[in-house]
């Protein structure tokens, strides 16, 4: 088998990885024992297809390991889609897992300048650079972006801001922080997503996983 063969899928480790198993098994796809090993240090697995290999990844790398051809198909959530924007990747399927949005917080006790049609300015510390100044531009306020990997909700606390914009799930790590959402951004789910220029070179190959993929969450 020579490399061009190869098909590899880039898959987020953590949360999603759990959600997405049951589907990357429903279309056919079983990796190798050392994948459901906690104690591999493996991050690229062997499948029951001789062509096919599975990188685990963090998420926001998955966006990046597709775009640049690395991986031909990944799963990925539209936060990181929206935030790297980049023309390369296609994001046919909705895969319908991942579910969880991306909010403003701020300090409970900023709750009586919670109204974001007041502001004009904000500073916020986020991992959502791009798509958080896309945001706000859009509304006519001014945003000045802290970028942080994690650790979010410290940022208030310790005077780097006033306002966060981070995921949110259940709410829960906000209120033991003592911050309070104030505004929804976007809702988010993951997609299949797709190197463009592999779907053109590779169209019967990769729009046969694509289908797979879809008729598994029909089916779901």
């Amino acid at each position: 088998m020579s490399s061009s063969d190869e098909l590899v899928i880039a898959l987020p480790k953590g949360r999603i990885l759990k959600e997405v198993m049951p589907l990357i098994r429903s279309v056919g796809i079983e990796p190798e024992a050392a994948f459901d090993d906690p104690e591999s240090r493996l991050l690229q697995f062997r499948t029951n297809h001789p062509n096919i290999s599975i990188i685990r990844v963090r998420s926001f790398d998955v966006a990046t390991f597709v775009a640049f051809g690395a991986a031909q198909l990944g799963v990925a959530g539209n936060d990181v889609l929206l935030e790297f924007d980049y023309p390369e990747i296609y994001a046919p399927v909705d895969l319908d897992i991942g579910h969880c949005y991306i909010a403003v917080a701020q300090p409970e006790n900023l709750e009586d300048d919670s109204d974001p049609s007041h502001w004009s300015h904000v500073r916020i510390a986020t991992k959502y650079p791009n798509l958080t100044h896309k945001y706000f531009a859009a509304a006519g306020i001014q945003a000045e972006c802290i970028k942080l990997s994690g650790a979010m909700e410290l940022a208030p606390s310790l005077g780097l801001c006033r306002r966060i914009v981070d995921l949110v799930s259940s709410g829960a790590t906000l209120r033991a922080n003592g911050l309070v959402e104030v505004e929804k951004i976007l809702d988010i789910t993951s997609r299949l997503v797709v190197n463009r220029a592999a779907l053109k070179t590779r169209s019967i190959e990769l729009n046969g996983w694509v289908e797979k993929f879809r008729e598994a969450i029909d089916a779901s």
